[in-house]
């Protein structure tokens, strides 16, 4: 792990060497300025992961340099020392977003915590926009399997090829993982693209009109029958037809289709003959059906027929490291659908998708993300804090009782909160989310 970027600012050289010293034994690189003019000289050529930085200097000082620098990177992390701090211009500090505030005289760990603790949320920081860029890449690209694992990149890797091929395509992969947006891939991505790709749920289709939606009849085929009507098989001529939980398919429709597969051909209710068609075939399943057809449950010939290639899509529990990327395209898409602030991934979410199973794989995942944006997700249980000690910490909880306070002041009513306390709507609803508040809650 690279070692942590520290902008150190104190025109104290003694208060500047050893608060360096402190730093650099734990593991950062720091780089010490006299001076608010310098540190914004080698801000931009030493790109620091924190800024820590007395309050009270000459010229520049801390509070003007934080202003300064918030300009530049609104979410770098500034930490301000003083020996001269009180609780309102903390308060006033830390309400226009200065990371943290500590009083002089400190314990050396003190520091070194407040600067690990910054350091960190400049890591989600870095991290999130680095999701954003990615989620603009794939978006830029049309690509529908976003993920950089190694795993997806050779998923990708074979659908380009496969989608240039004229061969069927057997896709494996549990419930939610994208069974249908492969299929895509393969239509989108291969000469077949301008012309129709017809996706059809083999289990959701009833048995009394499987038939006729499958393949389609003539007028007076049966009572009822008053007009022709082009089944889902044919409609994909020229394209390609999507087979969905294909194991669902009762074996009384697997015989006519395999002779579609086989010959090319549909054969339409109360027709004649066969109708010639050009189609790719893609047919997905959750389950083994060469188990499947080994206990007679699948036909074993359509079995074979169908599995000219196979594509297996992994699991999202083997694919962890996709998790932060697809929550946030996910929920991206559910802030705009539902006109709420775009969250964050923080390091909460981490630990939860550390530990989750996800049996419903990608859609499980979209489900919760929209959940998290409506605040309707289930928090994980956390201690009670201790009691605050430090300026800090009783800065903190001076903040987070007043945004108690004037929540319920104004029963829930976020517009008015944010309005009172004379808030941006963004700086607003972070604070909410560092201190595990939400408006909601506060309704009467």
């Amino acid at each position: 792990m690279n070692p942590i970027r520290v902008l150190l600012v104190d025109d104290e050289d003694v208060v500047r060497s050893a608060n360096a010293q402190t730093l650099s034994l734990s593991d950062c690189e720091v780089r010490a300025c006299a001076s608010g003019d310098e540190a914004l000289r080698v801000c931009a050529e030493f790109d620091p992961d924190v800024v820590v930085s007395d309050v009270r200097m000459p010229g520049i000082d801390g509070l003007e340099l934080f202003g300064r620098l918030k300009a530049l990177d609104a979410e770098l992390p500034v930490i301000l020392i003083t020996g001269h701090g009180d609780i309102p211009m903390a308060v006033r500090a830390l309400h226009d977003g200065v990371y943290d505030f500590l009083a002089k005289p400190f314990p050396a760990g003190q520091l070194s915590g407040a600067v690990q603790r910054a350091a960190e949320r400049r890591r989600l920081v870095v991290e999130n926009r680095a999701l954003r860029a990615q989620l603009d890449t794939a978006i830029d690209d049309g690509s529908l399997l976003l993920g950089n694992s190694a795993a997806m990149h050779k998923l990708r890797q074979q659908l380009r090829e496969l989608a240039q091929l004229p061969v069927d395509v057997l896709v494996l992969g549990e419930t939610g993982a994208g069974k249908e947006v492969v299929a895509q891939c393969l239509h989108r991505w291969g000469p077949r693209s301008a012309k129709p790709f017809v996706a059809l749920n083999c289990g959701a289709l009833p048995e009394s009109v499987a038939e006729s939606e499958l393949f389609g009849h003539e007028a007076g085929a049966f009572t009822g029958a008053v007009k022709r009507r082009v089944g889902r098989i044919q409609h994909a001529d020229g394209g390609t037809l999507f087979l969905d939980e294909i194991e669902s398919m009762p074996l009384a429709l697997q015989v006519k289709l395999l002779r579609v597969v086989e010959q090319r051909a549909v054969e339409p209710l109360g027709a004649n003959e066969l109708r010639p068609l050009d189609l790719r075939i893609i047919a997905a399943t959750k389950t083994d059906l060469a188990a499947a057809a080994a206990r007679k449950e699948f036909r074993e010939d359509l079995y074979y027929r169908l599995n000219v290639v196979s594509l297996r899509i992994p699991p999202l529990r083997e694919r962890r490291e996709d998790i932060p990327l697809l929550f946030a395209h996910f929920a991206s898409r559910a802030a705009q659908r539902f006109a709420r602030p775009v969250p964050e991934w923080t390091v909460a979410l981490q630990a939860r998708f550390e530990r989750e199973a996800l049996p419903g794989n990608v859609r499980e995942l979209a489900h919760f993300a929209e959940r998290y944006v409506l605040g309707l997700h289930e928090a994980p249980d956390e201690p009670l804090p201790a009691a605050p000690q430090t300026l800090a910490e009783r800065v903190e909880s001076y903040e987070r009782e007043l945004l108690r306070r004037e929540l319920a002041a104004h029963g829930g009513d976020a517009k008015a909160t944010i309005e009172a306390l004379g808030l941006a709507r963004k700086t607003f609803y972070d604070k909410l989310q560092r201190h595990g508040l939400k408006a909601q809650d506060f309704r009467s």
